[in-house]
């Protein structure tokens, strides 16, 4: 290649590698609420009634879902593992905001990730929140590619259409469309694998990069032992 062509792309490389530090930042400060609020509503921590030991512990109400095989998730020993997936995502969001230990949390966090995807997600496909228009959908660029499985998402797509509109027309008939309106649009909830899936590839991200330079406890303390070994 021509050195003047090369020149402004080492200059590049040489920023990018320099604020590096921004991406593991900016992905720790958009899982670490989600983590932190998602353990937080599994444990009994708001609950005045509860007694200090019982506070520290999963909610009732919880342990009964992750237990019960009607309703629920139907897993063994549910007292155990709502506890564990409480304070791993209480305690490990707490340690993906101020960066430390980030690569070790990771672990457990992918764990949650993938249990929430393969029971509680799984069966409703990829989507959140089911596209309803088959048009946009990006279930179109598997079928591009030759998976027909993705003519599925496509035709629930037109049915949840149909659905969305038999709602609207009934808000506009017997209801209020401009207040319920008011702070966003109604949609139908998928409940598929999308939000696990996206998560547990950022999680993934951190295991590789680590917390980064930037607001991470981890970077100081690699910084302080290099320093330490160097005299």
């Amino acid at each position: 290649m021509p050195a003047n062509f090369l020149t402004p792309y080492r200059r590049l490389q040489h920023i990018s590698e320099y604020f590096s530090g921004l991406a593991p930042l900016l992905i720790r400060l958009i899982l670490a609420p989600v983590m932190i609020i998602a353990g937080y509503n599994k444990l009994n921590l708001s609950n005045p009634e509860a007694t200090p030991l019982q506070r520290f512990l999963a909610d009732p109400n919880v342990v009964a879902w992750f237990g019960n095989t009607q309703w629920g998730l139907g897993l063994p020993l549910p007292d155990v593992l709502a506890f564990l997936a409480a304070w791993t995502e209480f305690l490990g969001g707490w340690l993906l905001l101020i960066g430390l230990m980030t690569r070790l949390i990771s672990i457990p966090l992918m764990i949650t990730m993938v249990v929430a995807a393969t029971t509680v997600h799984l069966d409703n496909g990829w989507f959140a929140i089911a596209p309803t228009n088959p048009d946009t959908s990006a279930a179109n660029v598997p079928l591009w590619l030759g998976f027909d499985e993705a003519k599925v998402s496509l035709e629930n797509s037109k049915a949840a259409q149909e659905r969305l509109d038999t709602i609207k027309e009934l808000v506009a008939e017997h209801g209020e469309p401009s207040y319920l309106y008011e702070k966003g649009n109604v949609v139908i909830l998928n409940n598929g694998i999308e939000f696990a899936a996206t998560y547990f590839v950022l999680l993934l991200s951190l295991f590789f990069t680590g917390g980064g330079r930037y607001v991470s406890i981890d970077y100081w303390v690699r910084r302080v032992i290099e320093n330490t070994n160097g005299h």
